[in-house]
């Protein structure tokens, strides 16, 4: 399973059966952005194209991963990018696109400090994160008829205990796969940023190895 821990915490979860139960209405927007200032150094992966480096494979997931859990998977990405002398991005803009009418903004960055929240909205409100979103210890939940409310989450133990726990229970119960984190929305979120840097230029050097 991969180790995208901040799908399993209780912010999140939270946040998905607070959408699932309609009190948002019909979701229409999501918007997300993760970024911090980054000195350059050549030999760091976040620089180094050998290792993956960039804004959009180290950091998009998690913004990513907001849009996911509220509008699926889009059918539609538009994305600019700003590049470095290496060839990484070091900020990358994301539009997607969903045949129902959706939209998600997700932006992730290597040259400031962002926010790093996360936004939905709905015909019947909205919520959002404190900041991480990634590891959010607040949702702030705006019902359009109601009275707004903040929602508190204590973490218990490091950043990956509750996807331990996750994968502890599929083992345990001979699952070959979480339903909180498939096998396919791995492929389809790798299938994404493939079709992203192609678009927006970045090339690593295994993208030039012939099979």
């Amino acid at each position: 399973m991969e180790a995208l821990w901040a799908r399993f915490t209780p912010a999140f979860a939270r946040a998905l059966a607070i959408i699932e139960s309609g009190e948002l209405g019909e979701i229409s927007w999501v918007q997300a952005d993760l970024g911090f200032l980054a000195q350059y150094d050549p030999a760091w992966r976040l620089f180094d194209p050998k290792a993956g480096g960039g804004a959009l494979l180290d950091l998009a997931v998690y913004p990513l991963t907001w849009a996911v859990g509220a509008l699926g998977f889009p059918d539609s990405v538009q994305a600019v990018a700003q590049l470095n002398a290496d060839g990484v991005d070091t900020q990358t803009a994301i539009n997607l696109g969903y045949a129902a009418g959706g939209h998600a903004q997700l932006m992730v960055t290597l040259t400031g400090n962002a926010p790093q929240q996360a936004r939905v909205v709905g015909s019947a409100g909205w919520l959002a994160t404190n900041t991480p979103l990634h590891n959010a210890s607040q949702l702030i939940v705006h019902p359009t008829d109601g009275p707004a409310r903040v929602e508190e989450f204590e973490a218990v133990g490091e950043n990956y205990g509750y996807e331990f726990r996750e994968a502890t229970r599929c083992i345990q119960q001979g699952l070959t796969a979480s339903p909180t984190m498939p096998w396919e929305h791995s492929v389809k979120t790798m299938e994404l940023f493939d079709t992203i840097r192609a678009s927006v230029g970045v090339r690593y050097p295994n993208d030039l190895l012939t099979h």
